[in-house]
């Protein structure tokens, strides 16, 4: 979200309420370095008394810190801090009613401006995502939308099974709709989106809680065809490593500018290596010289950019061993997808010694089908926790570790805005039932 560098502005008997008045909307992080309130303080609209109700005095301390670090001028206290700008308007109406004003000031050089993603709905649920990792810099671009696009295919690839995939949307809807999992009810759109991934992938490889034969495969299946299953992993992890890299190039433009993306092996350098050997690869493949020729040439002149970069840091020796193991990350990067193969040839296999065993049960009377009855569903069911739990786990390791390894260069800086319970009603100095009470 963007950030506007704000003053908040009151006459110094008024900045109290203003104080009072931001608590309860926390849409505004200040700039002085207060420490942060207890976890049980509360503030109040009116003043509480000088005894009891600790909840209160700790709110209260809280609040004249911040007051203190406000500068005050000619009866005027104004205190500068950051707030998104969509709600600077908000803002600036709600606190006329306590005479406070909001005054919008020009960003300072060289000051890291907090950063937030956008709250609420889908996209802030999937936003969690991004924020596991870290947060991300201000300048940089949100990254959610694609990181969640990579990581429900590579779930769906490695969980391809329409039954299963089927039993990951009825998790969701009830996460969504069931109060008793109130709780964990920001986990539906994930629950949500893997299972229309597992349902996709099932289609392809004509899964239907294992091999069972109700559903045709759209493209192959895994058991079948294991080569071409691993030479679709390596496409794809080098198609999300291009993208990765891309999305890195823009960073580095808006982190530093267009010299320093150019040098950066997860900036334009970066790019013009993998793709040169990108292109190498897919002339070798194809035999053609010319091909492999121009491949070489730009992944040389990416490597050159590389080596540049490293001298400027460190020296001539640290950039060479530098630009061999960005040489050799690359490699590495790439063959690391092959588990989106390997796991989704697991499951499948999984589900055919299900079907297998459920098979060879059914014929022998009543016995063996209800046998093959209780194989059949706790297999599945096993199948179902086991891989879905690992898969969830090696999406994840390939999203943070081979992909935002090259979207990011640094972590950014959270937004933490002042925000504490405000009660309005008149206070007591104790607790009504309190000792001190009667």
């Amino acid at each position: 979200m963007r950030m506007d560098r704000i003053a908040v502005v009151a006459p110094a008997d008024r900045m109290r309420a203003v104080l009072v008045r931001l608590a309860g909307t926390g849409t505004v992080e200040f700039d002085d370095a207060t420490p942060a309130p207890a976890p049980e303080a509360v503030l109040s609209v009116l003043p509480p008394p000088a005894t009891g109700r600790p909840e209160l005095l700790a709110g209260e301390a809280a609040l004249r810190a911040h007051s203190r670090a406000s500068t005050t001028r000619d009866g005027v206290s104004a205190i500068a801090g950051w707030a998104p700008a969509d709600t600077v308007g908000r803002l600036s109406a709600d606190l006329e009613a306590v005479d406070g004003a909001v005054v919008v000031l020009s960003r300072p050089r060289g000051v890291e401006i907090p950063s937030m993603l956008r709250p609420g709905g889908v996209r802030g649920s999937l936003g969690s995502l991004v924020e596991t990792y870290g947060t991300v810099p201000y300048r940089d671009v949100d990254p959610t939308p694609v990181a969640v696009g990579a990581f429900l295919l590579m779930f769906g690839m490695m969980f391809g099974d329409v039954g299963h995939g089927a039993l990951l949307l009825l998790i969701a809807a009830a996460l969504a709709f069931w109060h008793r999992l109130a709780r964990f009810r920001r986990a539906w759109p994930f629950a949500a989106g893997t299972g229309l991934a597992g349902i996709v992938f099932g289609a392809l490889y004509g899964e239907f809680f294992g091999p069972t034969g109700v559903l045709p495969a759209l493209w192959l299946r895994p058991l079948e065809r294991p080569v071409a299953l691993m030479a679709a992993a390596v496409f794809v992890g080098a198609a999300l490593l291009a993208g990765a890299l891309a999305l890195g190039t823009v960073n580095r433009v808006r982190e530093a500018g267009w010299r320093a993306a150019l040098y950066a092996s997860s900036g334009i350098a970066g790019v013009a290596l993998f793709a040169g050997l990108a292109v190498v690869a897919a002339g070798w493949y194809a035999s053609l010289v010319p091909l492999v020729v121009l491949g070489a040439v730009l992944a040389s002149l990416g490597m050159v950019l590389i080596f540049v970069g490293f001298t400027g840091e460190g020296g001539v020796f640290e950039a060479c061993v530098e630009l061999f193991d960005t040489v050799l990350g690359l490699g590495s990067n790439v063959a690391s997808f092959t588990r989106l193969a390997a796991f989704g040839l697991t499951h499948a296999a999984l589900g055919s010694i299900v079907w297998a065993g459920t098979r060879a049960l059914w014929p022998r009377g009543t016995a063996g089908a209800a046998g093959a009855v209780a194989v059949f569903v706790a297999g599945n069911l096993l199948a179902f926790a086991l891989e879905g739990l690992v898969v969830a786990v090696q999406a994840l390791r390939l999203e943070y570790y081979e992909l935002f390894s090259r979207v990011f260069q640094a972590q950014g800086r959270p937004f933490r805005p002042w925000r504490l319970p405000v009660i309005t009603e008149e206070v007591s100095p104790w607790p009504h039932g309190s000792p001190a009470s009667r």
